[in-house]
This record gives C-alpha cells, sequence and structure tokens, in this order.
C-alpha cells in the first residue's frame, strides 16, 4: 500500500491518476466503500466512509474528488437486481461513473431492450471507469413515453465503457488528475437489466434510505475540509512562522459536525424513521456556511504567502486551484439576488 507522501509525489502534476495509484485502489477496493459487503463491497456505515473521504482528499484534492464521485456512483450497487450486482462487483475493478444530467434518450426496442444515444459532461474517473452511468428520457419509435402525470419518463442506465467514447475536454484551473470528460454513446444496445431508478432499492440497509440531498452535502463537505487541511500543512513549509492552528482546529471542529450529522442521519434511519425536511436543510444551510467561510479563510492564508504560491508547478498552487475549482459545485454556490455581489465587507480577510 502506498504511504501518503509516495502518492502525493505520483499525483502532482499528473493529468490522471496514475495507473500504481489506480491499482492500489483496486487492491484497497476503496472505491466500493459504500457497496454493500454481500456484493463484495466493503460496506462502509456513513461516518465511517465520509471519515475516509476526508482523508482521501487531504491527501490530495484531484484524487478525493475522483474516489468520492466514482464510489459515490458505485453506491448505485443498491438500485440495481441482486444478480447483477453481484456478478459486477464481485470484480475488485468495477469502477460506475458519469453524469447527472439529463444528455441523451433510450429508445424502447421489441424485445424489452433499449438503444441509448446522447452526450453527457462531466463525467469523473472517465479514463479509470469499467462503466457510464446516465440519464436517459425514454422513448418508442422516437416519441418520448409519458407517465400517468403527463411527464417524460427518464430511467438510469449503466454502459460498459467499450460502449462509450471519452471526450476529454476539462479546461478548468483545477481538479486536472480527476479525470473528468465529457462521453457519447451511439446506438449502445442495453438490457433492462443494467437500468435503475434512483429510489428503487433491492437491498436492505438502512443507507439505502439516505436523501440524495443529504449524501451530496455530506461527501462533498468532507472533501472541502481535507483539502483546507492538505493546504494548510504546505503553507506553513512556505512560511513557517503562519498561526494555522486556530484555522486547523476549526476544520477538525467543523469536520466533527459533519460526522456527527452523519451519526445522526444514520439513526434515524435505523429507527425506520424518514429523515425530516427541516434535518435536510439544517445540513444543507451548515454546508453553505462552512463553504463560504472555509473559501474566506483558505484565500486569507494564500495571500499571505508570497509570489512563489503562484507557480503553476508548486505544491501550494495545485491545492489552491483544485480547492477553488471543487467550490464551484453548484451544490453549495450561493444563489445571487439581481445580479449583486455578496456582501463580503470585512469577512474576506478573516479567518
Amino acid at each position: 500500500m502506498l504511504t501518503r507522501n509516495e502518492i502525493r509525489t505520483e499525483m502532482l502534476g499528473a493529468s490522471k491518476v496514475p495507473d500504481v495509484i489506480i491499482n492500489d485502489i483496486h487492491e484497497q477496493r476503496w472505491l466500493q466503500v459504500w457497496v454493500p459487503k454481500i456484493y463484495g463491497g466493503l460496506g462502509y456505515r456513513f461516518g465511517e466512509g465520509l471519515s475516509s473521504l476526508f482523508e482521501w482528499a487531504k491527501t490530495d484534492g484531484s484524487l478525493g474528488w475522483m474516489l468520492t464521485l466514482c464510489a459515490g456512483a458505485n453506491f448505485f450497487s443498491r438500485n440495481l437486481k441482486p444478480n447483477i450486482g453481484k456478478e459486477l462487483f464481485s470484480d475488485s475493478k468495477t469502477c460506475f461513473g458519469g453524469s447527472g444530467m439529463i444528455g441523451g434518450t433510450a429508445e424502447q426496442l421489441h424485445d424489452g431492450n433499449y438503444l441509448i444515444n446522447g452526450l453527457w459532461h462531466f463525467a469523473t474517473g472517465a479514463p479509470h471507469l469499467s462503466h457510464f452511468t446516465l440519464n436517459a428520457k425514454l422513448t418508442k419509435n422516437g416519441t418520448p413515453i409519458i407517465d400517468e402525470n403527463g411527464n417524460e419518463i427518464i430511467r438510469s442506465f449503466i454502459i460498459p465503457k467499450d460502449q462509450a467514447e471519452i471526450i476529454p475536454n476539462w479546461k478548468s484551473m483545477g481538479m486536472k488528475a480527476t479525470g473528468t470528460h465529457s462521453f457519447k454513446v451511439n446506438n449502445a444496445e442495453i438490457s433492462e437489466d443494467y437500468s435503475f431508478v434512483y429510489d428503487q432499492f433491492f437491498t436492505d440497509d438502512a443507507l439505502d434510505r439516505i436523501p440524495f440531498r443529504v449524501f451530496a452535502d455530506l461527501t462533498l463537505l468532507v472533501n472541502y475540509l481535507g483539502m483546507a487541511a492538505h493546504f494548510l500543512e504546505e503553507a506553513v513549509i512556505i512560511r513557517s512562522y503562519l498561526k494555522v492552528d486556530p484555522l486547523h482546529n476549526w476544520i477538525e471542529s467543523n469536520l466533527e459536525v459533519t460526522l456527527h450529522f452523519a451519526d445522526e442521519i444514520e439513526c434515524i434511519l435505523n429507527n425506520s424513521e424518514l429523515v425530516s425536511s427541516e434535518k435536510q436543510s439544517e445540513i444543507h444551510e451548515f454546508g453553505i456556511s462552512l463553504v463560504e467561510n472555509l473559501s474566506h479563510k483558505v484565500l486569507q492564508v494564500y495571500i499571505q504567502l508570497g509570489i512563489q504560491a503562484t507557480h503553476t508547478d508548486s505544491v501550494i498552487c495545485r491545492i489552491f486551484s483544485d480547492f477553488f475549482t471543487a467550490t464551484m459545485h453548484s451544490n453549495f454556490r450561493p444563489a445571487l439576488t439581481d445580479g449583486e455581489l455578496p456582501d463580503l465587507h470585512d469577512r474576506l480577510f478573516m479567518i
């Protein structure tokens, strides 16, 4: 198993996660933290899995992000028919990933299979995926299939990698090693067995009932906290006199709150109760505030590091770029009113 420093050395300047790290990931089954043990996965509990995501992001932001999103896609193992789930995840190299957007169509054929066509964007981990996940509109004879409420039916599908074409078009300043690219599918015939509906499960576990909003919020938050913790490690190497202990303690405190939310959610689900909309909103509002404050704090440290921190081949610049690229994710991006900028008076330069 590679050490943290060995992983960081391999990741520095990489355009995708290097094979030596990918092989280690498969051996440890890190991509299968959310896959039930009955399918060969690690079957981590919610807080346990989040703690791992934090550590991976603290090791390297691009690595943590790729592992988080691909392991998150592997969560769909729970939505598959048991025989399909066991078949796919008996292989430690099985890795799902894809897009949450609706980018194409699934034409229903006479034999019950589907013909998939379309283009989807932002599939993290694309070079390493064994299967692409996608959402498509169901059609029959070229006409959208409508449900009882008059809405077009959307279904999710799993496509083997050899039936998808990767379009390498990631141009952002950070997250360069996540392998986040678009992909295209052209006339791929897929069995209905490899389709699923997000809120229909074939396993019997409390984690099946985690609201997607909560799962997304908490898995992203531990990534931001992990990247910020790594940022502080490198900052004091450049400026040893920086007093970062208060910020380090603040990060640890908010990590504890995040993990407490995870334990609270799992306790609610273990009691066969629903996670209330109020609790979901509480977690989301916590996340919005955390990301905003954390961004200001990271920036405050960064502007004290000097020109060295702007060198594009430096470790600190890579972490900074990864962090601020990741925080552009729409999940916690604050809404602006009437096109105005948010009031950052006094907060921008305060820790």
